[in-house]
């Protein structure tokens, strides 16, 4: 009976580390996202955490909060030094908090159309990640937030226009509002949830923002005009930290996962698209004025920038480095 009875217990402990090797392979990644869930990120964030548990036969499991339940990009990102959420949706200013570099993609009309933005992401992408990755951090995919545009009581068509009026400017892109300050114009800083009370009570006279967003906030009624012009792109990333990025790479299917989350960020890409024209369709049916440039004015506002930026680039608003290299691919794309 005894010799039964340390053969069960031999067997006991010998089986010990299998189950823990077994149950190591779960892993749980807390995805923190701002985004509402009934948008189209919110809807690729959850096919990608469906995916990701077919491809693992459900050993990765991707929980994610949406709606910024998990709190604003700094919190975020202080969750996820601290490993309490594993992986984060963040915009070209959450980026920016990892890579202070990042924000020169968003420089004032320094990139002007999507064919443009393209040309610039696919070359200098892996240096970002790579800036992106030294900091502790690992870049799942990038995607595309749309374009800022002005948004104004009365019509805009030239940067001395623009001067005259006091702009609301958010805080939390402050390298943009410095950049504008820099060029001469008044920036009225104001919290994007207070921004319709500041266009009511006549604080600001004009915005640049997403026109999503001033859909969504229906701040288009009071500045009904929208100038055609191109001021920045904003863009999205998918981040892991080191602590998931370290478990992740060792599973034999992570090039699968790697690739689900790269065709999210496509997904995405498009989704924003048609979602700003959608926007921008719905304010002009109720009343919105589509302020159309011509070349010759457009080029009014490019000189200014370019005349600006060698300022802005020593007085540390934008990276030197970064802005030579898009500096030169803009350069060639423009001269086809």
């Amino acid at each position: 009976m005894k010799k039964i009875f340390l053969g069960v217990l031999v067997l006991l402990l010998l089986a010990v580390p299998a189950i823990n090797v077994f149950a190591q392979r779960k892993l749980t990644i807390k995805l923190a996202s701002l985004a509402p869930e009934n948008t189209d990120w919110g809807a690729a964030l959850n096919r990608m955490a469906a995916d990701w548990a077919r491809i693992s036969n459900n050993e990765v499991e991707l929980v994610v909060y949406h709606n910024g339940i998990q709190g604003g990009e700094n919190a975020v990102l202080q969750k996820l030094k601290g490993n309490a959420i594993q992986a984060g949706v963040f915009t070209s200013i959450g980026m920016s908090l990892i890579s202070p570099e990042v924000i020169t993609m968003s420089a004032p009309f320094f990139i002007r159309n999507d064919a443009e933005l393209d040309m610039v992401l696919a070359e200098v992408k892996p240096e970002l990640e790579k800036r992106i990755n030294d900091r502790g951090f690992f870049m799942l995919t990038w995607a595309k937030s749309g374009w800022l545009k002005i948004f104004s009581k009365n019509p805009v068509s030239t940067p001395s226009e623009l001067k005259s009026m006091s702009v609301g400017g958010t805080p939390d892109i402050p390298k943009l509002t410095q950049a504008f300050r820099t060029m001469g114009y008044k920036i009225i800083e104001t919290n994007l949830n207070d921004l319709l009370i500041a266009v009511n009570t006549g604080k600001v006279d004009a915005i640049y923002q997403s026109p999503i967003y001033v859909a969504s906030m229906q701040v288009f009624t009071k500045l009904k005009y929208m100038a055609s012009i191109n001021i920045a792109p904003f863009m999205g990333g998918l981040v892991l930290n080191r602590q998931a990025y370290r478990e992740l790479s060792r599973r034999s299917y992570w090039k699968q996962l790697q690739e689900v989350a790269l065709r999210t960020g496509r997904d995405i890409d498009a989704s924003i698209g048609r979602l700003e024209s959608a926007a921008v369709n719905t304010m002009l049916r109720y009343g919105l004025v589509d302020e159309t440039f011509s070349s010759e004015q457009e080029r009014v506002w490019y000189a200014e920038f370019e005349e600006s930026m060698p300022a802005l680039v020593r007085n540390g608003t934008f990276d030197q480095a970064l802005y030579d290299r898009i500096s030169a691919i803009l350069r060639r794309y423009r001269s086809r």
